[in-house]
């Protein structure tokens, strides 16, 4: 069996794979705890994996923290997977291709190997990112933007008499300013995804499936006017495809 580790750049999530397929255990733990108890109090009973896959895109502290964690508790170091110029059937674009986030990479890889390409996989968490994928694996390029929550902190940090007393609801029309600026910044995400979907139909020469996953994917997809299929654990699937690839 292996462990999958997802290490975004707001939590860790991992998965204790069953091999070829299926998840024995899992679950995520927030950077702003203790890292190092929070895992070792999660992982504290779980059977010793063979190997430790993890694709990451936090800093290398951050990853010698976990990797310490891993070696004390499983006497083994994790492979850190670092993104491909071609992987399970996709093509990354990217002219230097370890500077595509491996987050992205493995998203389409497990958009791939479910069979919907061609597509558009957005990703809707501390950063907003939309690729574009197509039916052959090739991937076509993507746009990177704040997440909605960045957005609005980015505005508050920024501004010095926009200090909302509340968290704002989303509306179509917003009367306060808490309300104008959760509004604000959650309907640009929406419309990016849309017209990012809309200008990518003709190069993919068919309606794409929009597949949104992320930790703001549930709030976001309610703001969207097309079709979306909510994706889980996106980039541990795509590593579990990694890893069952020969």
């Amino acid at each position: 069996m292996r462990l999958l580790l997802d290490m975004g750049n707001t939590r860790l999530k991992w998965a204790l794979q069953v091999q070829p397929v299926g998840w024995l255990a899992r679950g995520a733990v927030d950077w702003q705890q203790d890292m190092t108890a929070a895992l070792e109090l999660a992982w504290a009973d779980l059977p010793r994996p063979v190997t430790v896959l993890a694709a990451s895109v936090v800093d290398t502290m951050r990853e010698a923290e976990v990797a310490s964690v891993i070696e004390r508790l499983f006497a083994c170091a994790p492979s850190w997977l670092r993104t491909p110029a071609i992987a399970c059937g996709v093509r990354n674009v990217y002219a230097e291709p370890q500077r595509l986030g491996v987050d992205r990479f493995l998203a389409m890889v497990a958009a791939h190997a479910e069979g919907y390409a061609p597509c558009v996989v957005a990703g809707a968490g501390t950063a907003l990112t939309l690729d574009a994928l197509a039916a052959d694996g090739q991937h076509l390029g993507g746009l990177i933007a704040p997440g909605p929550q960045l957005m609005q902190q980015s505005l508050l940090n920024a501004t010095a008499r926009v200090r909302p007393e509340r968290p704002g609801d989303i509306l179509e029309l917003a009367d306060n300013t808490a309300d104008a600026v959760a509004s604000g910044c959650w309907q640009a995400a929406a419309a990016l995804v849309e017209r990012f979907a809309t200008r990518m139909a003709p190069r993919l020469g068919v309606t794409p499936t929009l597949i949104l996953g992320g930790g703001d994917a549930a709030r976001l997809a309610s703001l969207l006017s097309l079709p979306v299929r909510l994706s889980q654990d996106g980039v541990l699937r795509g590593l579990a495809v990694w890893a069952n690839t020969p």
